[in-house]
């Protein structure tokens, strides 16, 4: 279906992408695994014909319909929920209003031999079999039922787009994809935006889905219940497993040491090898048995150990000052937002975190957790109620959003040098280098870095506030 035959990509000088071959078929459903930067979201931009490769090709059916779900994407705000995401039908609509064109037509003509009324009945018939592609539910209530199990509420599905965050829109771009039926699926971290109940819920739907997947993403579990076959990217090469995430990491361990061992056993051979022929290369006694060394070495197949990439992050938070015991503390809060106060996120809320307690924020969407969030750093007053910080509590905040304050236009460097003051300049590359920016990754402009790069650059950031 899809051939990737010793495709290559390189950036002044930096070779991301190193003399690979990928062979995709009907069914498949691939788990695209590897560290932030690897190359997995450029693969599918090379396999989208967004980039190109600097040699190699990349081999696929002219009609094949792929749907790709990109980390990042703008998105359109000036129609509602349902009208949006409706719009997927519009080819399908022009399919009905031509098989509604076509019969009228055929019931006019009295032609029955001619090749134009042949024509006629061919394009029918196969503009019947497309529609029957799309199976037999009403296509609104087969965008209804996807975007409910994306999270959406009925009464949202006729709010406008714009009145969403971006991780919400992104449910809306999902639901688009899913309902036009693609024969490939290219999800990019799909599960970012989601909440546990989604997620189960598109675990469901892939399960079932009958086309080849393609699937970028960090949650095992995820990758265990969608995907039966692992392939890793790791330092430009790639490597393909036909299992899963979880047997992959054993096969992957196994395989490594087994490599470790034949080579570590390879090169004690042929150190003594090269022992024997340095100790007797000049005595005639032994000048066969030193001719048939040199010719055994050079006839070895040399194992070569596999690149690994064992770089981890390096991140220890700065000490924070001492607070007082309670550090945020919410008693009978209700809380409405300024555009909007008759509706009410939440009401009747208490809460009491103390120092060094580890708290976790957990429901589903929208019922107000990241509304707490915002009560909790002073972007929102209780209507109701109160809502207070604890002595002395300095707080660190990283949005949803977080990566979307990082300037495009600005290299890894500039970032963090736009905000450090005095003598925590002559520490950057060393923060930097403990988030795994290194040598030529500082010199990066923003809008090249991975989606995970530029969360790892937003923590950072974060940190040197």
């Amino acid at each position: 279906m899809i051939s990737i035959n010793n495709l290559s990509l390189s950036f002044g000088g930096y070779t991301l992408l190193d003399n690979i071959n990928l062979h995709i078929t009907d069914k498949d459903r691939i788990g695209l695994v590897g560290k932030n930067g690897a190359g997995k979201t450029t693969l599918f931009k090379l396999i989208m014909d967004m980039q190109s490769p600097s040699e190699g090709k990349i081999a696929k059916p002219s009609d094949l319909n792929i749907g790709y779900l990109p980390q990042q994407m703008e998105h359109h705000h000036s129609k509602n929920v349902i009208d949006e995401t409706m719009s997927v039908f519009e080819a399908f609509f022009k399919m009905h209003d031509r098989v509604d064109a076509i019969s009228e037509e055929l019931s006019l003509r009295k032609d029955y031999e001619s090749n134009e009324y042949s024509k006629l009945i061919v394009e029918l018939n196969d503009l019947n079999d497309k529609i029957a592609l799309w199976g037999g539910q009403p296509p609104r209530t087969f965008a209804e039922s996807v975007l409910m199990g994306l999270g959406f509420r009925e009464n949202e599905l006729t709010r406008p787009t714009n009145t969403f965050s971006q991780g919400w829109n992104m449910r809306i771009e999902l639901a688009k994809i899913l309902l036009r039926k693609p024969d490939v699926l290219l999800l990019d971290e799909p599960t970012n935006h989601l909440d546990i109940e989604s997620i189960q819920w598109l675990e469901d739907y892939l399960q079932s889905f009958s086309g080849t997947i393609l699937l970028i993403s960090h949650d095992r579990k995820f990758l265990d219940n969608c995907t039966n076959r692992t392939v890793e990217i790791v330092l430009g090469k790639l490597y393909d497993y036909k299992v899963n995430y979880s047997k992959f990491v054993e096969l992957r361990k196994e395989r490594i040491e087994q490599q470790r061992a034949s080579y570590e056993n390879q090169q004690r051979m042929i150190e003594k090898t090269e022992e024997f022929i340095e100790k007797f290369r000049y005595k005639p006694t032994k000048s066969n048995q030193v001719q048939s060394r040199i010719k055994q070495l050079e006839k070895i197949d040399r194992i070569e150990m596999d690149l690994e990439d064992n770089s981890t992050l390096a991140v220890k938070f700065p000490p924070a000052p001492r607070s007082g015991d309670i550090a945020f503390n919410v008693m009978d809060a209700s809380v409405s937002y300024p555009d909007k106060p008759e509706k009410i996120i939440f009401s009747g809320a208490n809460i009491e975190i103390k120092r060094g307690e580890k708290v976790a924020f957990v429901g589903i969407n929208g019922e107000g957790k990241t509304t707490m969030m915002k009560v909790l750093m002073g972007q929102l007053e209780p209507i109701e109620g109160s809502a207070k910080l604890g002595y002395n509590v300095n707080i660190g905040y990283f949005a949803q959003n977080q990566e979307d304050v990082l300037d495009n236009n600005d290299t890894v460097y500039d970032t963090l040098e736009k905000i450090a003051v005095c003598d925590i300049r002559m520490k950057l590359r060393d923060l930097l280098g403990s988030f795994l920016f290194k040598g030529e990754d500082i010199d990066k402009k923003v809008a090249v870095l991975s989606g995970g790069e530029r969360s790892r650059l937003a923590m950072a950031r974060l940190m040197l506030n």
